[in-house]
């Protein structure tokens, strides 16, 4: 059974928040040229809008993480499913992502690219999903909090599906 998604928040309000976030960024690295680190698949849509705002240099590379174990549990090992093609030492690097949830595989993924020596890294993400963190990771842009809620659309899926919404909906029934 399927519902019909809900808006959370419109495309004109994310338009606004990208936006903002650019800008804060813009701030941040006035005299810098940062690498943005897109985590597939869910951020690609919210670099796109991004990357068009900023209006300082910046290189873009992505990255396909899994947190693997067995069933439904995470090992709480990380592995690179696509690895980041840029060198980073050095480097000032923002990690983009779309919605971070437990904050266990972002964190992780923190530290293998520290043992890389870049410059600084830092966090965005479009949304926060603050209730289920597990894992001390803070965001340095934030678009929206959202509570426990199961969100979807504006690249964010579930199952495959929702990807194309251009608003951030949220969903109570998983589709199958």
């Amino acid at each position: 059974m399927t519902e019909q998604p809900e808006i959370l928040f419109t495309r004109q309000e994310i338009q606004k928040t990208v936006a903002r976030i650019a800008r804060e960024i813009e701030r941040d690295y006035r005299d810098a040229s940062p690498l943005l680190i897109g985590i597939l698949q869910g951020s690609f849509v919210f670099l796109a809008d991004l990357i068009r705002q900023l209006e300082i240099p910046v290189e873009v590379d992505f990255v396909r993480l899994s947190s693997y174990g067995s069933g439904m549990e995470s090992s709480g090992a990380v592995k690179e499913i696509h690895g980041l093609e840029k060198p980073i030492g050095g480097r000032d690097v923002l990690i983009v992502e779309d919605i971070v949830d437990t904050g266990i595989t972002l964190k992780r993924f923190i530290n293998i690219l520290r043992r890389r020596h870049p410059a600084s890294v830092r966090l965005c993400a479009l949304i926060d999903k603050t209730a289920r963190r597990e894992a001390d990771v803070v965001l340095d842009y934030t678009g929206f909090q959202v509570e426990d809620e199961f969100v979807v659309g504006y690249g964010i899926d579930c199952n495959e599906r929702y990807r194309n919404l251009p608003d951030i909906c949220h969903i109570k029934v998983i589709p199958e």
